[in-house]
């Protein structure tokens, strides 16, 4: 009972049976800021001196404490039993519909995902089709803290075997989420939000390998998604690999365990060959990049150790380095190599004209991709003949390997 505030003072905590289940929590408290919380919605009580945008945009100082305190007391599962009894998920629908406030919307939607810890309440949320509808809808909002809990909720949900595959279909059948997923993954800065929503995507592939390929394939359906103004826009052309590794690149330096997160996204694409085939030309260009970056470290870590053959310390942090790298290495050019693979004629000719691919960084993955890989660059070499019969001829004079099993 820690984590919760003290109970809120009422005389009713006196009367016998006030206490919700065993905790020292007011039913007559919390069952009265459930009233003022339709009453705060409700349009019967907006004052004639106050614009109708003021009282849904801003959240009374006292409401919000007592709301928050709601928020933190239904970590309880008698208390959000308690909730769930006097329909409070209807109530908060009615929030979502109504209210403007973004505050609000968030603390409501962060309470329906406290509840939904508690398996009972989360298959009576997840079978209300309407609150599920509505829920997903969240995703298109514009306020980051609310995405957060959104994300929060939906996570839990889908962590919870019984219910998982209701809130899959239906995702499938809402394209907006995939909009939505990509709009945030693609342009969001707030790294929490980032890897909550990574870890939504990354338990969607995980579950449900038809739902990852439709993504995959995904782009020709447009929608209308979140917009600062309010007003209505239509969403970009989304590609789901590019806003992956948009994601993760903004989260790499501050959060390790969320590049985690997109980095078995990435390895869940790489299990079917439409994923493979997404993975784009930039994503080559950098592994390749990576390579030629080790390389450099390890022409300058030989011109160093000439001048320091005299020193002893230091040397089990160089060997620690080393093996670090390596292991780096070896993953890049696995990656690389089934990637390579499974390039088309039209993917090669895509990373030539956009620079990734030229015969300075081809010549860095055959270095490194020889002799082990050596079917996957002998692959790639035929597909490469067909876009750029030139520079497969250079490339084939510099690796005499090819040319004799060609």
């Amino acid at each position: 009972m820690d984590r919760n505030p003290s109970p809120p003072s009422s005389e009713a905590e006196e009367e016998e049976g006030d206490a919700v289940g065993n905790t020292v929590y007011s039913k007559h408290w919390l069952f009265s800021i459930l009233s003022r919380l339709i009453e705060v919605i409700s349009p019967e009580k907006t004052e004639p001196t106050v614009s109708p945008e003021e009282t849904q945009t801003e959240l009374d100082e006292e409401m919000e404490n007592d709301i928050c305190k709601v928020w933190d007391m239904s970590m309880d599962e008698d208390v959000a039993l308690f909730l769930q009894e006097f329909n409070a998920p209807d109530i908060f629908m009615g929030v979502f519909a109504k209210s403007k406030c973004p505050r609000l919307t968030e603390i409501c939607v962060g309470i329906l995902g406290n509840m939904a810890c508690f398996q009972d309440i989360c298959m009576s949320i997840s079978k209300d089709e309407n609150l599920g509808q509505v829920l997903l809808q969240r995703l298109c909002d514009s306020d980051s803290p609310t995405l957060l809990e959104t994300s929060r909720l939906l996570l839990t949900c889908l962590s919870q075997p019984e219910v998982a595959n209701v809130w899959v279909e239906r995702i499938r059948e809402n394209p907006s989420v995939y909009d939505c997923v990509c709009f945030i993954m693609s342009s969001s800065t707030n790294v929490e939000l980032l890897v909550k929503v990574g870890e939504v995507v990354d338990k969607l592939f995980d579950l449900d390998e038809e739902l990852m390929l439709n993504w995959i394939k995904n782009g020709t359906c447009r929608s209308v998604g979140p917009s600062v103004d309010d007003s209505p826009e239509e969403l970009p052309d989304f590609k789901i690999v590019p806003c992956i590794l948009e994601a993760a690149k903004q989260v790499r330096s501050d959060n390790p365990e969320g590049l985690d997160v997109y980095m078995h996204i990435l390895q869940l694409l790489t299990t079917v060959d439409e994923g493979i085939q997404a993975i784009d030309m930039p994503l080559i260009g950098s592994l390749i990049r990576i390579l030629q970056y080790m390389e450099g470290c390890g022409k300058r870590a030989v011109d160093n150790s000439k001048g320091s053959e005299q020193e002893d310390t230091g040397g089990a942090d160089i060997n620690e380095e080393d093996f670090h790298l390596k292991i780096l290495k070896d993953i890049c050019c696995e990656l690389l190599s089934n990637m390579l693979q499974e390039l088309t004629k039209e993917n090669t000719l895509e990373g030539l004209h956009q620079g990734h691919l030229n015969e300075q960084t081809c010549s860095c993955a055959f270095q490194n991709l020889l002799p082990l890989y050596f079917a996957s660059v002998e692959s790639f070499l035929e597909v490469l003949r067909e876009a750029d019969q030139t520079l497969a001829d250079n490339l084939e004079k510099c690796f005499p390997s090819l040319k004799v099993h060609a």
